[in-house]
Protein backbone atom coordinates (compact mmCIF):
# COMPACT_ATOMS: atom_id res chain seq x y z
CA UNK A 1 0.00 0.00 0.00
CA UNK A 2 1.21 3.52 -1.14
CA UNK A 3 0.67 5.26 1.94
CA UNK A 4 2.51 8.40 0.45
CA UNK A 5 0.67 9.52 -2.81
CA UNK A 6 -1.62 12.11 -3.07
CA UNK A 7 -4.67 10.67 -3.18
CA UNK A 8 -7.60 11.43 -5.76
CA UNK A 9 -6.57 15.01 -6.11
CA UNK A 10 -4.17 16.77 -4.30
CA UNK A 11 -2.76 20.26 -4.06
CA UNK A 12 -3.64 22.25 -7.24
CA UNK A 13 -6.64 20.65 -7.45
CA UNK A 14 -9.64 22.75 -7.07
CA UNK A 15 -11.04 20.01 -4.81
CA UNK A 16 -8.49 21.02 -1.89
CA UNK A 17 -9.05 24.94 -2.69
CA UNK A 18 -12.94 24.34 -2.47
CA UNK A 19 -12.60 21.89 0.53
CA UNK A 20 -10.26 24.07 2.35
CA UNK A 21 -13.02 26.43 3.38
CA UNK A 22 -14.47 25.68 6.78
CA UNK A 23 -17.63 27.20 5.41
CA UNK A 24 -18.33 23.70 4.16
CA UNK A 25 -20.23 23.23 7.70
CA UNK A 26 -22.94 25.36 6.24
CA UNK A 27 -22.98 23.29 2.78
CA UNK A 28 -23.52 20.18 4.04
CA UNK A 29 -26.49 20.92 6.07
CA UNK A 30 -27.74 22.58 2.62
CA UNK A 31 -27.12 19.46 1.07
CA UNK A 32 -29.35 17.31 3.21
CA UNK A 33 -32.22 19.82 3.25
CA UNK A 34 -31.98 19.21 -0.86
CA UNK A 35 -31.47 15.32 -0.25
CA UNK A 36 -34.88 15.61 1.86
CA UNK A 37 -37.00 16.67 -1.05
CA UNK A 38 -36.73 13.38 -2.98
CA UNK A 39 -39.28 11.63 -1.69
CA UNK A 40 -37.57 8.02 -3.04
CA UNK A 41 -34.16 8.97 -1.44
CA UNK A 42 -35.83 9.89 1.91
CA UNK A 43 -36.92 6.98 2.23
CA UNK A 44 -33.84 4.94 2.06
CA UNK A 45 -32.61 7.07 4.40
CA UNK A 46 -35.74 7.19 7.06
CA UNK A 47 -35.88 2.90 6.61
CA UNK A 48 -32.10 2.08 7.27
CA UNK A 49 -30.57 5.02 9.60
CA UNK A 50 -30.41 5.81 13.02
CA UNK A 51 -30.00 9.29 12.49
CA UNK A 52 -32.93 10.77 14.72
CA UNK A 53 -30.91 8.85 17.77
CA UNK A 54 -27.44 9.45 16.59
CA UNK A 55 -27.59 12.23 14.50
CA UNK A 56 -23.83 13.46 15.54
CA UNK A 57 -22.11 10.35 15.42
CA UNK A 58 -23.93 10.11 12.00
CA UNK A 59 -22.40 13.74 10.96
CA UNK A 60 -18.84 12.48 12.55
CA UNK A 61 -19.14 9.26 10.14
CA UNK A 62 -20.30 11.21 6.79
CA UNK A 63 -17.44 13.85 7.40
CA UNK A 64 -14.87 11.26 8.27
CA UNK A 65 -15.71 9.47 5.06
CA UNK A 66 -15.91 12.71 2.46
CA UNK A 67 -12.28 13.90 4.68
CA UNK A 68 -11.21 10.45 3.60
CA UNK A 69 -11.77 10.48 -0.18
CA UNK A 70 -10.65 14.25 -0.27
CA UNK A 71 -7.28 14.24 1.66
CA UNK A 72 -6.74 9.93 2.20
CA UNK A 73 -3.91 8.25 -0.15
CA UNK A 74 -5.73 6.34 -2.99
CA UNK A 75 -5.58 3.30 -0.55
CA UNK A 76 -7.70 4.89 1.75
CA UNK A 77 -10.37 6.69 -0.51
CA UNK A 78 -10.80 3.38 -2.03
CA UNK A 79 -10.96 1.05 0.83
CA UNK A 80 -13.89 3.72 1.97
CA UNK A 81 -15.62 3.51 -1.07
CA UNK A 82 -15.61 -0.42 -1.01
CA UNK A 83 -17.08 -0.10 2.72
CA UNK A 84 -19.36 2.00 1.84
CA UNK A 85 -20.98 0.06 -0.95
CA UNK A 86 -21.06 -3.05 0.85
CA UNK A 87 -22.87 -1.56 3.21
CA UNK A 88 -25.03 0.38 0.77
CA UNK A 89 -25.84 -3.28 -1.55
CA UNK A 90 -27.13 -4.64 1.91
CA UNK A 91 -30.14 -2.14 2.64
CA UNK A 92 -33.48 -1.81 1.23
CA UNK A 93 -36.44 0.34 1.36
CA UNK A 94 -40.11 0.65 0.27
CA UNK A 95 -40.91 3.14 -1.91
CA UNK A 96 -43.85 5.55 -0.37
CA UNK A 97 -46.12 6.17 -3.00
CA UNK A 98 -45.79 2.79 -4.61
CA UNK A 99 -44.81 -0.03 -2.46
CA UNK A 100 -42.30 -0.43 -4.44
CA UNK A 101 -38.96 -2.30 -2.71
CA UNK A 102 -36.01 -0.75 -4.04
CA UNK A 103 -31.84 -0.87 -3.39
CA UNK A 104 -30.89 2.34 -2.10
CA UNK A 105 -27.71 1.83 -4.00
CA UNK A 106 -29.63 2.42 -7.00
CA UNK A 107 -27.97 4.93 -9.72
CA UNK A 108 -30.54 6.89 -9.51
CA UNK A 109 -30.16 7.53 -5.71
CA UNK A 110 -26.51 7.72 -5.77
CA UNK A 111 -26.44 10.29 -8.23
CA UNK A 112 -28.67 12.60 -6.62
CA UNK A 113 -26.85 12.14 -3.21
CA UNK A 114 -23.74 12.58 -5.19
CA UNK A 115 -24.64 16.10 -7.36
CA UNK A 116 -26.93 17.61 -3.87
CA UNK A 117 -23.80 17.47 -2.22
CA UNK A 118 -20.93 18.43 -4.25
CA UNK A 119 -23.20 21.26 -5.53
CA UNK A 120 -23.87 22.13 -1.91
CA UNK A 121 -19.98 22.64 -1.03
CA UNK A 122 -18.81 24.53 -4.59
CA UNK A 123 -22.30 27.15 -4.51
CA UNK A 124 -21.94 27.61 -1.14
CA UNK A 125 -18.02 28.02 -0.79
CA UNK A 126 -18.60 30.70 -3.97
CA UNK A 127 -21.32 32.65 -2.21
CA UNK A 128 -19.61 32.51 1.00
CA UNK A 129 -16.79 34.56 -1.16
CA UNK A 130 -14.15 32.31 -2.13
CA UNK A 131 -12.92 33.49 -5.13
CA UNK A 132 -13.55 30.73 -7.79
CA UNK A 133 -13.75 31.01 -11.88
CA UNK A 134 -16.54 29.64 -13.74
CA UNK A 135 -13.75 27.20 -15.11
CA UNK A 136 -12.49 26.24 -11.67
CA UNK A 137 -16.60 25.46 -10.60
CA UNK A 138 -16.31 23.13 -13.62
CA UNK A 139 -13.07 21.93 -12.88
CA UNK A 140 -14.54 20.92 -9.44
CA UNK A 141 -17.09 19.13 -10.83
CA UNK A 142 -15.19 17.19 -13.37
CA UNK A 143 -12.84 16.27 -10.82
CA UNK A 144 -15.43 14.82 -7.90
CA UNK A 145 -16.54 12.08 -10.77
CA UNK A 146 -13.21 10.43 -9.15
CA UNK A 147 -15.59 10.46 -5.46
CA UNK A 148 -18.80 9.30 -7.55
CA UNK A 149 -16.60 6.31 -8.85
CA UNK A 150 -16.22 5.43 -5.42
CA UNK A 151 -20.14 5.19 -4.27
CA UNK A 152 -20.24 2.45 -7.46
CA UNK A 153 -21.33 5.60 -10.38
CA UNK A 154 -20.35 5.47 -14.02
CA UNK A 155 -18.44 8.85 -13.79
CA UNK A 156 -19.67 9.58 -17.19
CA UNK A 157 -22.84 9.20 -15.96
CA UNK A 158 -22.30 12.30 -13.42
CA UNK A 159 -22.59 15.70 -14.24
CA UNK A 160 -18.97 17.15 -14.86
CA UNK A 161 -20.05 21.03 -15.72
CA UNK A 162 -22.24 23.69 -14.13
CA UNK A 163 -24.38 23.45 -17.12
CA UNK A 164 -24.85 19.56 -16.54
CA UNK A 165 -25.32 20.18 -12.95
CA UNK A 166 -28.77 22.75 -13.98
CA UNK A 167 -29.29 20.02 -16.86
CA UNK A 168 -29.41 17.51 -13.91
CA UNK A 169 -31.71 19.53 -11.28
CA UNK A 170 -34.07 20.69 -13.91
CA UNK A 171 -34.86 17.07 -15.10
CA UNK A 172 -34.88 15.83 -11.50
CA UNK A 173 -37.50 18.12 -10.11
CA UNK A 174 -40.63 16.87 -11.56
CA UNK A 175 -39.64 14.04 -8.98
CA UNK A 176 -39.50 16.25 -5.73
CA UNK A 177 -42.04 17.06 -3.31
CA UNK A 178 -42.55 17.95 0.37
CA UNK A 179 -43.38 15.16 1.95
CA UNK A 180 -44.47 14.43 5.66
CA UNK A 181 -40.93 12.73 5.88
CA UNK A 182 -39.06 15.50 4.15
CA UNK A 183 -41.06 17.99 6.39
CA UNK A 184 -40.12 16.15 9.64
CA UNK A 185 -36.59 15.80 8.82
CA UNK A 186 -36.27 19.32 8.43
CA UNK A 187 -37.60 20.13 11.59
CA UNK A 188 -35.29 17.96 13.17
CA UNK A 189 -32.28 19.16 11.15
CA UNK A 190 -33.31 22.84 11.83
CA UNK A 191 -33.39 21.39 15.72
CA UNK A 192 -31.60 18.61 16.43
CA UNK A 193 -30.62 17.53 19.65
CA UNK A 194 -26.92 19.14 20.67
CA UNK A 195 -24.13 16.97 22.18
CA UNK A 196 -24.56 16.86 25.98
CA UNK A 197 -21.21 18.26 26.20
CA UNK A 198 -23.11 21.64 24.94
CA UNK A 199 -26.70 21.32 26.45
CA UNK A 200 -27.78 23.61 29.13
CA UNK A 201 -28.54 21.91 32.51
CA UNK A 202 -32.44 20.13 31.87
CA UNK A 203 -34.12 22.61 34.21
CA UNK A 204 -33.30 25.45 31.24
CA UNK A 205 -36.32 23.55 29.64
CA UNK A 206 -36.26 24.67 25.47
CA UNK A 207 -32.75 24.55 26.12
CA UNK A 208 -32.45 28.06 24.02
CA UNK A 209 -27.99 28.41 25.07
CA UNK A 210 -25.65 29.85 22.92
CA UNK A 211 -24.90 26.55 21.35
CA UNK A 212 -28.47 26.11 20.18
CA UNK A 213 -28.47 30.06 18.93
CA UNK A 214 -25.73 29.48 16.91
CA UNK A 215 -26.85 26.21 15.75
CA UNK A 216 -30.24 27.73 14.60
CA UNK A 217 -28.03 30.54 12.76
CA UNK A 218 -26.24 27.99 11.09
CA UNK A 219 -29.57 26.08 9.87
CA UNK A 220 -31.34 29.42 8.79
CA UNK A 221 -28.07 30.33 6.16
CA UNK A 222 -28.16 26.55 4.86
CA UNK A 223 -31.51 26.44 4.64
CA UNK A 224 -31.60 30.17 2.90
CA UNK A 225 -29.04 29.29 0.37
CA UNK A 226 -30.72 26.48 -1.42
CA UNK A 227 -32.08 26.81 -4.86
CA UNK A 228 -35.20 29.17 -5.22
CA UNK A 229 -37.06 26.19 -6.64
CA UNK A 230 -36.27 23.77 -3.49
CA UNK A 231 -36.86 26.99 -0.79
CA UNK A 232 -40.43 27.09 -2.81
CA UNK A 233 -41.11 23.78 -1.73
CA UNK A 234 -40.33 24.30 1.72
CA UNK A 235 -42.89 26.78 1.90
CA UNK A 236 -42.70 29.68 -0.46
CA UNK A 237 -39.76 31.07 0.64
CA UNK A 238 -37.67 31.85 -2.61
CA UNK A 239 -37.57 35.02 -2.62
CA UNK A 240 -34.44 37.30 -3.53
CA UNK A 241 -34.08 38.77 0.02
CA UNK A 242 -34.25 35.44 1.70
CA UNK A 243 -31.00 34.61 -1.12
CA UNK A 244 -29.24 37.60 -0.55
CA UNK A 245 -29.59 37.63 3.47
CA UNK A 246 -27.96 34.43 3.46
CA UNK A 247 -25.46 34.85 1.33
CA UNK A 248 -24.21 37.91 4.02
CA UNK A 249 -25.01 35.53 6.70
CA UNK A 250 -22.27 32.81 4.81
CA UNK A 251 -19.82 35.67 4.28
CA UNK A 252 -19.62 37.04 7.87
CA UNK A 253 -19.09 33.56 9.45
CA UNK A 254 -16.86 32.38 6.36
CA UNK A 255 -14.54 35.76 7.58
CA UNK A 256 -14.82 35.13 11.19
CA UNK A 257 -14.01 30.97 10.74
CA UNK A 258 -11.16 32.29 8.87
CA UNK A 259 -10.15 34.10 12.07
CA UNK A 260 -9.61 30.53 13.88
CA UNK A 261 -6.48 29.12 14.11
CA UNK A 262 -5.48 27.03 11.28
CA UNK A 263 -4.79 24.06 13.75
CA UNK A 264 -8.06 24.44 15.37
CA UNK A 265 -10.17 24.24 11.92
CA UNK A 266 -7.99 21.75 9.65
CA UNK A 267 -8.72 18.15 10.61
CA UNK A 268 -6.40 15.50 11.45
CA UNK A 269 -7.12 14.18 7.71
CA UNK A 270 -6.49 17.30 5.97
CA UNK A 271 -3.02 17.96 8.45
CA UNK A 272 -1.94 14.64 7.39
CA UNK A 273 -2.49 15.15 3.71
CA UNK A 274 -0.74 18.32 3.86
CA UNK A 275 2.02 17.11 5.37
CA UNK A 276 2.53 14.18 2.93
CA UNK A 277 2.15 16.99 -0.04
CA UNK A 278 4.76 18.77 1.54
CA UNK A 279 7.13 15.69 2.02
CA UNK A 280 6.58 14.57 -1.48
CA UNK A 281 7.79 17.95 -2.67
CA UNK A 282 10.66 17.82 -1.34
CA UNK A 283 11.56 14.49 -1.85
Amino acid sequence: MDTEDLGLFGPGSVTWKVHEEPILIVAGLRSLYLQALHPRAMAGVAQNSNYRTDAWGRLVRTATYVGTTIYGTTAEAEAAGRRLRVRHARMRATDPFTGEEFRVDEPDLLRWVHVTEVESFVSTARRAGLALTDDEVDGYYTEQRRSAALVGLDPDDVPGTAAEVADYYRDVRPQLRMTREAAETAVFLTAPPLPWKLSLPARVGLNLGPPRWAYFGIAATALGMLPPWALRLYGGLGLPTTTLSADLSARALRLALAAVPRRYREGPLQQAAKERAARLTAA
